[in-house]
């Protein structure tokens, strides 16, 4: 019989074993294989589908049958529950359910299982009405916030969709988890972005100048590093997201951009540059705006407290586009002011940062 080298458990490495003993070896040691899908709407919200085998929502997927591969199981299972075919190619995630940490029966004997996350993409509406839930299977679907995600899923189907989240933003490739936690985390990891409760603002963007009846009452900045990514704030308790601005003061004469600059260099330690007026969203009394402006990122100090809030911002570089994913600003709304925050960053000169990449943390004093 043919001989193969492997290490036994209890044995010394290298140890002989016979093709028949190595496969008895290996199989004891089998694992599940479970396949999932990562899906959001425009809005940023998540596809959950509701079964009546389980009292919590679970992402599109299941097991992966003898033979198949993971992506081959996701989009077959997307298929099957969903009536949508598509192909599933870019992984997020892979994550060792252990025996503890997934709350199985005894009956099942779960030996632990190694769960892939794809990613799914953004679906429209004409994609989402098209879905056709397997009748006696999936009850429903909805999107959910990634905040409500913990009340929703069971814990660790929460933590992988979450992880699974951050990484598909950070752009960095897929991760490796263990019961949901990633074993390298990044900062979006440990800021804990997302799982919070987004502000919801849906204001219209207008690229004109502030009529006179209204009232500026916050000037908010989109900085530009030369790279082309921008500084995103996030409070270190809750991982609530920002751009670096704020409410203006008496102080600032009634200069907005006065307000930006000072907001800035109170927020981050952030000192700009060149700035560009973009516009202003309108606040839904009808009575206020607030300003928006390109600037240049010029430099960023030692984090210190922030004498508004008293709290030391967690700050990032990211592409324009990845800010977007952090705030629930409607996706036309969006869209109008990435585009003016572009436009913006072309009249500074500065390049556009390739997309996606990976988000970086600010530790120490740079200049550029």
């Amino acid at each position: 019989m043919e001989m193969t080298t492997a290490s036994a458990p209890g044995e010394p490495p290298r140890v002989a074993m016979s093709d028949e003993a190595y496969g008895t070896l290996r199989a004891s040691a089998a694992l599940w294989a479970g396949t999932s899908v990562l899906i959001t709407n425009r809005l940023g919200q998540v596809l959950l589908q509701r079964v009546g085998y389980r009292p919590t929502r679970l992402l599109p997927g299941g097991a992966v049958d003898r033979g198949e591969s993971p992506a081959r199981g996701a989009a077959r299972e997307l298929e099957e529950e969903l009536g949508i075919a598509a192909a599933v190619t870019r992984g997020l995630a892979v994550d060792w359910v252990s025996p503890a940490g997934r709350a199985a029966s005894p009956a099942l004997r779960f030996p632990g299982e190694l769960l892939h996350v794809f990613d799914g993409g953004v679906w429209d509406e004409d994609r989402i009405a098209a879905i056709r839930p397997a009748p006696g299977e999936i009850e429903g679907i909805e999107f959910a916030e990634p905040a409500d995600l913990p009340s929703l899923m069971s814990p660790g189907d929460a933590r992988r969709t979450l992880s699974a989240l951050r990484a598909r933003i950070n752009g960095a490739g897929p991760v490796l988890l263990e019961d949901g936690l990633p074993i390298a985390p990044t900062v979006l990891d440990r800021v804990g972005v997302l799982r919070t409760a987004r502000a919801c603002h849906h204001l219209p963007f207008h690229p004109g100048p502030v009529p006179a009846g209204l009232t500026v009452r916050q000037s908010w900045v989109w900085a530009f590093a030369p790279d082309g990514r921008v500084l995103v704030l996030f409070e270190p308790d809750t991982g609530a997201p920002c751009l670096p601005g704020g409410t203006t003061e008496p102080e600032d004469g009634g200069d907005p951009l006065v307000t930006a600059v000072r907001e800035c260099r109170e927020e981050a330690t952030a000192e700009l540059g060149d700035a560009h007026y973009l516009g202003y969203l309108s606040d839904p009394s009808g009575r206020r705006a607030r300003v928006r402006y390109a600037a240049r990122l010029a430099s960023v100090g030692e984090a210190a407290v922030d004498p508004a809030t008293a709290q030391t911002y967690v700050r990032v570089l990211a592409t324009p586009e990845q800010a977007l994913e952090f705030f629930d600003w409607g996706p036309s709304e969006a869209a109008e002011q990435l585009a003016a925050a572009h436009r913006g960053r072309a009249v500074l000169g500065i390049p556009e940062a390739p997309h996606p990449q990976p988000i970086t943390e600010i530790v120490r004093p740079t200049t550029w």
